[in-house]
């Protein structure tokens, strides 16, 4: 009776944990849908409201290693538990929010207690669990994490079309109050294993801003394709991120109780993870920026009709998510890694070779299935597989090692990913649009407006009320509509090739075996 009551509490542990990775994952994409109406309600531009997204992206990168060592040092439910408070009470900020500066503040506190919440989560679960029950709990964190990642378009668009775009932050308040009260009873607190340990400020400082450098150096390339990578713009802030994370290493070989043990980084099985872990971002999650634009913006669904159909990829993470827990703890966790990824790629080359003028839901689908799988597989085994070999001091910086390589893979595949669309979008109108009988003015500032607007927003374009009046309308429509759909074949390729190449590095990286120290009991606070 004893046991099945500590069972109970475990899981209900687990309830709170996976209620904060789910917010905090959420939160990365769920705001892309509401940007439309917050263009409305505070009268501006796309342009203005960039820094609603990059506030998020960059302190949730840039602070994902200072919070898991602070939770190795000073107790992860501690952490975890101030940073889901912190989340929570944001949260409310930004939904009340009246101007775009408390609404950039608020998503970068936000992020602040969404990266404690991510980093800690699966060095938490790996300790309030032990033997088959641990591989079954992250199998369904890991389940979570790709639900979460996958169902901002739905959650978003559901919220935004019914409630407003507040909605979007509100939603998180009694769900993290939950979170809060279950955390507080029910998960058990870990030693504080550096409570003798220095703090080691220069690395944090030196880890923090190299990441913060070099991620503000791709959004700006993001913004503006045309900059060339060696303007000083782009290379200035890259080089200067490399320059730091360099220094970074070189402190963390000198300092007696350094933040991260670089030693992680001779082990080939924890290279291959990381590797997985920043192919997930860089192909799978990545992808997902390109997907919803071309439901939404080019096939022509609303936001819940997009989110509704994107099911199709989410659900598998439910449904894998508990049996590949249990699968893990039988067969080869290394080769259902490979094998998944090279679904996925399978996946992607479908849906590449399905793009032209009139795709719809019904040829994407069975691609779709294939990445669902490959997402609803991988996201539970990244995370068990991770947590292998990995002694108890040091699971929360492991844990967050392998979420700031899912985010700088994310970060780098979204940009990467659009520049190579745009290459491809702006190569097909330079070699056709000189092909459609139009006065030379109108072919000029219909071509700059296209190449300035750039492919998400080509369409609105070609098939605005004043050029479809025009006698050139459904010529000139389409050559945008094929150029756009050349530039998501192309990304499809890419996004396989990225895909089947981590595959290839798990199946030579990855270990079948790796020996895991036993974790030390938690204690009770």
């Amino acid at each position: 009776m004893q046991q099945s009551k500590h069972n109970v509490r475990q899981w209900i542990a687990l309830t709170a944990m996976s209620l904060g990775v789910f917010m905090g994952l959420l939160d990365v994409t769920v705001v892309n849908v509401a940007l439309p109406a917050m263009v409305r309600s505070f009268n501006t531009t796309f342009t203005n409201l960039q820094w609603v997204l990059n506030a998020y992206t960059l302190v949730y990168a840039v602070t994902l290693l200072i919070m898991s060592k602070l939770g190795d040092m000073y107790g992860r439910k501690k952490i975890f538990l101030g940073s889901l408070i912190l989340f929570v009470i944001a949260s409310a900020v930004n939904g009340m929010a009246t101007n775009l500066l408390v609404l950039d503040i608020g998503r970068g506190v936000q992020a602040l207690g969404g990266a404690g919440m991510m980093s800690l989560s699966m060095a938490l679960v790996a300790s309030n669990f032990a033997g088959r029950d641990r591989g079954l709990a992250l199998g369904i964190l890991g389940s979570i994490m790709g639900v979460s990642t996958a169902s901002g378009p739905l959650i978003g668009g559901y919220l935004v079309e019914h409630f407003g775009w507040p909605a979007i932050f509100y939603v998180n308040v009694p769900f993290g109050v939950l979170a809060v009260i279950l955390t507080v009873i029910y998960v058990k607190e870990t030693p504080s294993y550096g409570k003798n340990q220095r703090i080691d400020f220069a690395g944090m400082l030196l880890s923090a801003a190299g990441l913060f450098a070099i991620i503000y150096g791709l959004i700006v390339k993001e913004g503006h394709p045309h900059l060339s990578w060696l303007s000083g713009q782009v290379s200035g802030w890259l080089a200067g991120g490399v320059i730091l994370l360099i220094a970074f290493v070189i402190v963390e070989l000198r300092v007696a109780d350094p933040m991260v043990d670089i030693s992680m980084f001779k082990r080939p099985h924890f290279i291959g993870i990381v590797l997985v872990a920043f192919v997930l971002g860089a192909g799978m999650y990545a992808f997902n920026a390109y997907l919803t634009p071309l439901m939404q913006n080019y096939i022509g669904y609303s936001a819940v009709q997009t989110g509704v159909r994107q099911l199709t990829i989410s659900t598998w993470s439910l449904i894998l998510g508990p049996v590949v827990g249990i699968l893990g703890a039988r067969y080869s966790k290394k080769w259902m890694i490979c094998i998944s990824l090279f679904i996925g790629g399978a996946g992607f080359l479908w849906i590449g070779h399905a793009m032209g003028p009139g795709v719809s839901f019904v040829d994407l689908w069975p691609g779709m299935i294939l990445i669902g799988i490959t997402n609803g597989m991988v996201n539970p085994l990244l995370n068990t597989t991770g947590m292998e070999g990995v002694i108890p001091s040091e699971m929360g910086m492991a844990s967050g090692l392998l979420n700031v390589f899912r985010q700088l893979g994310t970060t780098v595949g979204v940009v990467s990913l659009g520049l190579i669309q745009n290459a491809q979008y702006e190569s097909y109108l330079n070699g056709h649009l000189g092909q459609i009988s139009m006065p030379a003015p109108a072919l000029a500032g219909l071509k700059k407006a296209l190449i300035d607007a750039g492919p998400f927003s080509g369409h609105g374009i070609a098939f605005s009320q004043r050029v479809s009046q025009a006698p050139f309308a459904k010529a000139f429509q389409h050559v945008v509509v094929t150029a756009y759909h050349n530039g998501m074949a192309a990304v499809c390729v890419t996004v396989a090739a990225v895909v089947i190449v981590g595959g290839i590095g798990a199946a030579l990286l990855l270990r079948n075996h790796v020996a895991t120290s036993d974790i030390t009991k938690p204690v009770d606070k």
